[in-house]
């Protein structure tokens, strides 16, 4: 008896035309259409990742934009940064790398 219900109530429930639309329209939705969830993932992920990158590069265009101004402060500025970024010296100077370990 109790077979025959589930017998009858599994046929009901697959020959119901609306049910099974409305689970394939579903899965489609959620698993295959160009909006599904995993692409809406994805796309988080990704956003996450190019907001840190704009962080990042914001924080060195503003150390850049500081170093240009230190740069264009006078003569002596930029000679500090020649002789500290580009080792160059005067023609009667000498120039000693030191590397630390």
């Amino acid at each position: 008896m109790i077979r025959e219900l589930l017998q009858s109530g599994a046929s009901k429930i697959l020959g119901n035309k609306y049910l099974i639309a409305s689970v394939v329209f579903l899965v489609w939705i959620l698993f295959f259409d160009e909006n599904s969830i995993t692409r809406h993932l994805k796309d988080r992920r990704q956003l996450s990742e190019l907001v840190q990158q704009k962080e990042y590069y914001e924080e060195r265009i503003a150390a850049d934009k500081r170093k240009y101004e230190e740069l264009h402060k006078g003569k002596a500025e930029l000679e500090k940064f020649a002789r500290e970024q580009y080792y160059m010296s005067k023609p009667d100077e000498d120039v000693f790398i030191i590397v630390e370990e």
